[in-house]
């Protein structure tokens, strides 16, 4: 008799061995799905253009937020058929200081008429191209998002094993059919808003041994098993540390009323110093862009400034 070998068996084994604990499936899921795009959104919105090229607005702009926040960085040239553009590739070789020297740009509408081979570029960055990278090391944030929306996800699904465990219910026991059925119907005129319900006193005693046909199954105190509350502050705590590694300003509500100035400055700085490396990896790069490329205009800048209001 042989055995079933399911198709593709090998790569399923493969990402199912990998996985510790295996029965725990943390990033496959909606939940994590949504809080991965929620996140990116959020860190998209911490870094403002002051100068942007005015063709590259719209989804143009959107495709360009993705490759700086998802890749760490996009190169950019000019190219007969698209003008100034810009696309995400692959870094190749490396020069004396070990930085790149190539980049590889991979696209179905490149032509051979475009100086490269049909679908592809080789590019020497700084003669015919240049590179805007968000950190110094050409890699993205998206690790921090996956990371955050990992922990937001599980939590998220104990939220919601907490509110249908939350749920007030009376468990009764009866010890026979007519018992049961005077339970329902008491229950029933009760949750109709009756303000007394009358039952025969025959059914508080078995006829049998006098033994009480009914049976209450106690869970405590309710508010006591109620954890929904400090989950969701919980939830807060991980968006507020989410917050500060991607520039975002926050105070802990937990301690607003007795947050001294030096503590509210000190979380200010926490906040924003990571971020404060990336606008600056940004404004370093775009100024080799525009000596390259004097047309194009790019500069940025933390959207929450350090003090006032802001």
């Amino acid at each position: 008799m042989s055995h079933y070998i399911p198709f593709n068996y090998e790569e399923l084994n493969l990402i199912e061995g990998t996985i510790f604990p295996s029965s725990v499936k943390n990033i496959n899921n909606k939940s994590f799905w949504f809080w991965e795009r929620a996140l990116f959104q959020r860190a998209c919105s911490a870094i403002l253009p002051e100068e942007f090229p005015e063709e590259w607005e719209g989804t143009v702009k959107d495709f360009f937020y993705y490759c700086i926040f998802a890749q760490g960085w996009t190169c950019i040239f000019n190219n007969p058929v698209f003008g100034d553009t810009f696309q995400p590739g692959t870094l190749s070789e490396r020069d004396w200081y070990y930085q790149p020297r190539f980049v590889l740009v991979q696209n179905p509408l490149i032509t051979e008429k475009m100086g490269g081979l049909a679908g592809g570029l080789k590019l020497e960055i700084g003669k015919d191209c240049q590179i805007l990278k968000l950190t110094p090391d050409f890699r993205g944030i998206w690790d921090i998002i996956s990371y955050y929306a990992e922990k937001l996800s599980l939590l998220d699904n104990a939220i919601n094993m907490s509110l249908i465990n939350s749920k007030f219910s009376w468990i009764l026991g009866a010890r026979n059919k007519t018992a049961g059925n005077a339970i329902k119907k008491i229950m029933d005129r009760v949750n109709a808003g009756e303000p007394f319900v009358v039952f025969d006193m025959k059914l508080t005693n078995d006829p049998t041994d006098k033994d009480s046909p009914f049976q209450f199954l106690d869970f405590g105190n309710l508010k006591e098993r109620y954890i929904t509350s400090l989950q969701l502050q919980d939830m807060r705590d991980i968006l507020n540390a989410f917050d500060c590694e991607i520039g975002i300003p926050t105070v802990p509500y937990q301690k607003k009323e007795r947050m001294v100035t030096a503590e509210a400055e000190s979380k200010e700085q926490d906040a924003t110093s990571r971020a404060s490396v990336w606008v600056d990896c940004l404004n370093s790069s775009a100024k080799k862009v525009m000596k390259l490329y004097p047309n194009i205009k790019l500069k940025f800048k933390l959207r929450y400034k350090r003090g006032g209001e802001e």
